[in-house]
C-alpha cells in the first residue's frame, strides 16, 4: 500500500503506518497513491486526478469541505474521517478563550507591552466572571457536548444549544438546554459558540442580522469554519462594540494575515486554527486513523465514512 502523506502526522503514528504502508512524500510520485493521508490540503478534481491508483482519502479529523466529494463518488473513491479524538482539546480552547476574553486578557497583555499601564488593576480591564454565565452552542456535535460539560459543571453556567437536528430529547439527555429558534439562541447567550460544519446552508449564517440580535455584553467563539462567519459583519459589530469580544479559532482564509482587519481589533482573540493541535488529540487521532486505513485495505469498511 502507498500511502502520499503531505503533512506531519503524530510520530506513533506515522511509525504504525510504516508497518504497512510505503510513503510517499514527493509531488513527482503522487501518481503511484493509493491513499492520501489529509490534514488541511485541498483536494480539487484537478489534483484528484493526478492519482489514478486512488482508493482512499483519510481525514485527519473532520471536514470534507476542501474535497471534491462529487469528483469521490463518481471515482469510487473512499472518504472517512475520525471524529471524537480531538473534541476534549477542541472543548478546552473554547473554555480558554472565554476565560481570556471575559477577563480582557488579551488586552491586558498588549496594554502592557506597549508601556500604557500606569497602575494595577486599570479600570479598563474591569472583566466578567464565567460563574453562571449563559453558554450557547450553534451545533451540538460532540464537542459542544464535551464544552458543555465543562461549563455545567466547572462553572455552574446555564449552558443552552440549537441545530436543526437538536430535540427536546437530546436536550434532555445531554443536559442542555432547548432552544427553539436561532434568534432565541442568540438573544439569550452571553457566550455562543460555534460548532457547525461549512455548508451550501450554514456559510455565512453568522452575519450583520445574526450579530444584532445578540446582547452588547456578549461574545462570539467559532472554533468550526471560518465561513460559517462574515468576517466582515463580525468585524463592524466589534467595533461599533455591537457585542463585546470575540475570538477565533478558524478563518475564511488560513492562516489569517495582518491584512485581515480583525486583527487591529483590542477585542478580538485569533489563533491559527489549533483547536486539535495538542499531542494527546494528535496521537488519538493519527493512530485511529491508520487503523481505519488498514481495515480499509483489508476489505472492510470504516466506521466513519462521508
Amino acid at each position: 500500500m502507498k500511502v502520499f502523506l503531505c503533512e506531519n502526522i503524530h510520530p506513533e503514528a506515522l511509525a504504525l503506518l510504516k508497518t504497512r504502508a510505503e510513503i510517499i512524500s514527493d509531488w513527482k510520485k503522487i501518481a503511484e497513491a493509493e491513499a492520501i493521508i489529509n490534514r488541511n490540503l485541498r483536494l480539487p478534481a484537478e489534483l484528484l486526478s493526478k492519482m489514478p491508483q486512488l482508493r482512499a482519502i483519510a481525514v485527519h479529523g473532520t471536514g470534507h469541505d476542501g474535497i471534491d466529494m462529487e469528483y469521490c463518488r463518481e471515482n469510487n473513491i473512499t472518504v472517512f474521517y475520525v471524529p471524537f479524538e480531538n473534541a476534549d482539546s477542541v472543548a478546552e480552547l473554547i473554555l480558554g478563550f472565554s476565560l481570556a476574553l471575559l477577563r480582557k486578557l488579551p488586552l491586558a497583555d498588549r496594554m502592557l507591552l506597549s508601556g500604557e499601564i500606569r497602575e494595577t488593576a486599570p479600570a479598563v480591564l474591569f472583566g466578567n466572571e464565567l460563574m453562571g454565565k449563559t453558554v450557547a452552542f450553534l451545533g451540538v456535535g460532540d464537542i459542544a457536548r464535551r464544552a458543555a460539560r465543562i461549563f455545567r459543571e466547572g462553572f455552574r453556567a446555564n449552558v443552552i444549544g440549537y441545530a436543526p437536528s437538536f430535540t427536546e430529547e437530546k436536550a434532555e439527555r445531554w443536559q442542555i438546554g432547548y432552544t427553539e429558534s436561532l434568534s432565541e439562541l442568540l438573544s439569550r447567550a452571553d457566550i455562543l459558540c460555534i460548532g457547525v460544519h461549512l455548508t451550501p446552508e450554514t456559510k455565512g449564517m453568522i452575519g450583520e442580522n445574526e450579530l444584532s440580535q445578540m446582547k452588547p455584553s456578549a461574545i462570539l467563539i467559532n472554533t468550526a469554519r471560518g465561513a460559517v462567519v462574515d468576517e466582515k459583519a463580525l468585524y463592524m459589530a466589534l467595533k461599533e462594540k455591537k457585542i463585546a469580544a470575540a475570538a477565533c479559532d478558524v478563518f475564511e482564509n488560513e492562516p489569517p494575515t495582518l491584512e485581515n482587519p480583525l486583527l487591529s481589533l483590542e477585542n478580538f482573540l485569533a489563533t491559527p486554527h489549533i483547536g486539535a493541535n495538542t499531542d494527546e488529540a494528535l496521537r488519538r487521532v493519527g493512530i485511529k486513523m491508520v487503523e481505519e486505513l488498514f481495515c480499509l485495505f483489508d476489505g472492510k469498511t470504516p466506521q466513519y465514512c462521508y
